[in-house]
């Protein structure tokens, strides 16, 4: 596979969190549901829960961005809408991806998502005052021609301020891609950098980009998963961070990077990787390749994945004192193959979190797992997912993970579930125990 090929000689840490996990138990897998329910391709779904029982996703498809809503915690969902702003143009392939999800402490629904134009590409935020029920505004952060744009990500602060970031290079043409033939794409070159944006009057304007890392304008940033610390109340972010040749753009393997900020404008000169020695993160990686959950208590959980000889691993750590320090890196994922690993957790109640990946490692296709991380223990793996999907279909970069008001998990996954020939999204809860 490509993404181990970039990689061979990457030394790894040889510890005891790094020993293979235990197999998935047995155990049936809960009721899901198709949500997508739309013609044509439907994938990278995004998940986010609000009480009383709310749960909202988006995703790429129904000829645009998708977008579904259950009252009931998972129970009954409710028809597939496309959002305002983002429908296809057949001029631009594609007009708009990448969708993000976040709900204010009042209820107001946020739902983000790039959009292209024949000249620039930028972030459109589609605001909800019902719960989902309809979406009144669609306001557009547009940026200055001839830039490029991926992979926004959306975060609602207690006191009403609305954080975006997401993927900017001031000149489109430095890009280079790296193809997978699934369907998406990574990049070998590229004046790449991670940047914010924030919002005080619920997405109408919004601040100029703030540079999240050092190097600007061609800083090497990709993808940058964020929260609200519940604790602290800082903006707290996790993103992809390679090294970048001056003039030709050309990019290096990579490394997740915390960085933290009071006011979403300074931030750190020298933020730190998470555990390096664990490995780097290969070019070639077409999915988000790293993401961030807070428990009830503030506390840190990053996770990501790794490639290096024949082996994909996706890692779990921690930290208690506001990303100062990190606890020892520990592995999660069971099998030892080269298959893609897209890890995600949603934290609970202190000191645990709930850690899933969806993976086509398994021979008969695509399947999501869970499992429990409960004060540095890890729990007994179980797959979510009842039937796989197919290997070259492309599922997606993310899925959706959320924890309800109940304290069961919400999941949401893109998947072609034989015998379908499209990938569809699927939603689940599930209890953990």
């Amino acid at each position: 596979m490509r993404i181990a090929a970039l990689l061979t000689g990457i030394l790894t840490a040889c510890s005891a969190s790094a020993a293979p996990a235990p197999a998935p138990i047995p155990t049936p897998a809960p009721t899901q549901t198709l949500i997508s329910a739309c013609a044509g391709h439907n994938a990278e779904v995004e998940e986010a829960t609000a009480p009383p029982d709310y749960v909202y996703a988006d995703w790429i498809g129904c000829g645009g961005i998708g977008f579904a809503r259950s009252p009931d915690g998972g129970k009954t969902w409710g028809p597939a809408v496309t959002v305002p702003g983002s429908a296809d143009n057949a001029a631009i392939r594609p007009t708009s991806w990448d969708p993000a999800i976040a709900v204010a402490a009042n209820g107001t629904v946020y739902l983000s998502f790039m959009h292209a134009t024949s000249t620039a590409t930028y972030p459109v935020v589609d605001v909800s005052h019902d719960h989902g029920r309809t979406f009144a505004h669609s306001y557009s952060d547009r940026q200055n021609p001839g830039n490029w744009g991926d992979r926004d990500f959306l975060a609602a602060a207690p006191d009403g301020t609305l954080y975006l970031t997401w993927d900017y290079a001031p000149t489109a043409g430095n890009l280079k891609l790296l193809c997978d033939k699934s369907g998406s794409c990574a990049f070998s070159n590229g004046n790449l950098n991670v940047v914010m944006q924030f919002s005080r009057d619920q997405g109408r304007t919004w601040s100029k980009l703030v540079p999240m890392q050092p190097g600007y304008p061609a800083a090497g940033g990709d993808s940058a998963p964020l929260l609200v610390n519940p604790r602290t109340r800082d903006i707290d972010v996790l993103y992809e961070g390679h090294q970048t040749d001056p003039g030709t753009f050309r990019l290096h393997p990579g490394y997740e990077y915390f960085t933290s900020s009071r006011d979403g404008i300074a931030w750190p000169a020298r933020p730190s990787p998470v555990h390096p020695e664990n490995g780097a993160t290969a070019l070639g990686n077409w999915w988000i390749d790293g993401a961030f959950s807070a428990d009830a208590a503030g506390n840190l959980y990053a996770t990501w994945d790794t490639q290096a000889g024949r082996t994909d691993i996706g890692w779990l750590s921690v930290s208690t004192d506001q990303g100062r320090t990190w606890s020892a890196a520990t592995r999660v994922t069971p099998d030892g193959t080269d298959q893609p690993h897209i890890v995600e957790s949603a934290g609970g109640r202190p000191g645990v979190a709930y850690v899933a990946w969806l993976t086509s490692a398994p021979a008969q296709g695509y399947a999501l797992f869970i499992r429990a991380y409960d004060h540095g223990k890890l729990g007994p793996v179980r797959q979510v997912s009842a039937r796989y999907g197919k290997r070259d279909i492309w599922p997606g970069d993310t899925f959706g993970i959320a924890l309800l008001p109940n304290g069961q998990i919400s999941l949401t996954w893109g998947s072609a579930a034989r015998p379908s020939r499209i990938s569809q999204i699927y939603a689940a809860t599930i209890i953990m125990r």
